[in-house]
């Protein structure tokens, strides 16, 4: 199995961090080029103990003439206009691989200035974090970003996270909803109710908003904690869920054009179409587009069930890969026994989360787990 580690231009950038990772023996360190906000451990370093990325940001020059509408920020909390330059061109003069990690629609800060191209549910309500598909400046957006963090770099692959639709459920600022909405309720305000949806609709748009509401609002009364809304028109799930796949067809097109001939391209996704979030539902052509996909692998008890659901569902050219954790509160008990599992399920590549949060006490795991997987 081939393996990526996944990696902040901080991260790499700091003293100890490349023969580390050469000792560790990835195959491929993903450089995070355009990411959102977060408050970032740094338990390698000598002078902090975390990184506080305010708000999302890229971490390659921001040339003005480079943006349309919606133009990223640079960040503040980094010494050059360049880290996630830097860091690949370090990577490189090590021999070690990089590979460009590229975060699409996920931008509090461009939604809050911006509220006209973010996803709305059924009752009006924003979702600043969650840039539409739907939105032409979105889309404009993506594909600037895109460009802009590949130009001038030797990478291996180009791994793009949040190439679709983000919807409720999402870790914001002191996040009170974790638990609260069934999975139905939560699939219904995913759903994207924004102008430039609602005119892709083939119904009358007020009408749909009406329908939607009324069945969260029965399904919350009635306590179903099912993850299907039984009480819609199945035309109508059919209409709202081909109008999302258009958007996100759309948006991967325009990012992907902006790639050079012979760029791997390698996508966050799940099987699921009516997942949103970091890793969204993969849409009926996204598997022709693409030369891996990466399925949400952290929980063990349904990693390698998902991998050979996915090996089944897409064309055999198209690697699998299984993007695990070693920064969870609980460790897996037996990662090399998970690993072994998911090359057996048909995993490709392992994606490793995180070379910079973990620290010397969970160092062990990747080890373990980079070991396993080139044994398998």
């Amino acid at each position: 199995m081939k393996v990526t580690g996944y990696a902040y231009p901080w991260d790499v950038l700091e003293a100890g961090f490349v023969p580390r990772v050469q000792a560790l023996g990835v195959d491929e360190v993903a450089v995070a080029l355009s990411y959102h906000s977060a408050r970032a451990a740094t338990p390698w370093s000598a002078s902090t103990t975390a990184v506080v990325a305010r708000h999302a940001a890229f971490y390659r020059p921001v040339l003005p003439a480079a943006w349309g509408a919606l133009r990223p920020s640079t960040p503040d909390w980094v010494i050059s206009e360049d880290s996630g330059g830097d860091a690949v061109r370090l990577l490189n003069e090590a021999g070690v691989p990089a590979a460009a990690w590229i975060v699409l629609t996920h931008n509090s800060q461009l939604g809050y200035e911006h509220p006209d191209v973010v996803v709305r549910n059924c009752f009006g309500e924003a979702y600043p974090w969650a840039l539409c598909p739907s939105q032409p400046a979105v889309r404009e957006y993506a594909a600037a970003v895109t460009a802009g963090a590949v130009a001038g770099l030797e990478l291996s692959s180009v791994i793009l996270e949040a190439c679709g639709p983000l919807g409720a459920v999402h870790q914001h600022q002191h996040e009170k909803t974790d638990g609260v909405w069934a999975p139905a309720v939560a699939r219904l305000l995913s759903i994207c109710c924004c102008d430039a949806c609602a005119a892709a609709w083939d119904v009358d748009a007020d009408t749909v908003r009406a329908q939607l509401a009324n069945e969260v609002r029965r399904l919350i009364a009635t306590g179903d904690l099912g993850v299907t809304a039984d009480g819609l028109p199945p035309s109508l799930t059919s209409m709202l869920l081909r109008v999302r796949q258009v958007a996100t067809d759309a948006l991967r097109a325009a990012v992907l054009a902006t790639l050079p001939p012979g760029t791997r391209a390698v996508l966050h996704g799940a099987l699921d179409p009516w997942v949103t979030g970091a890793l969204p539902g993969l849409t009926p052509s996204a598997p022709d587009d693409v030369d891996a996909v990466v399925l949400f692998g952290w929980a063990p008890a349904t990693g390698a069930e998902a991998v050979a659901a996915a090996r089944d569902a897409l064309p055999e050219r198209v690697a699998i890969a299984s993007y695990i954790t070693a920064v969870a509160a609980a460790p897996v008990p037996d990662i090399a026994g998970y690993v072994g599992e998911l090359a057996k399920a048909g995993a490709a590549e392992l994606h490793l989360y995180h070379l910079g949060l973990a620290g010397p006490g969970r160092w062990g795991d990747l080890e373990t787990a980079t070991a396993a997987a080139h044994d398998n």
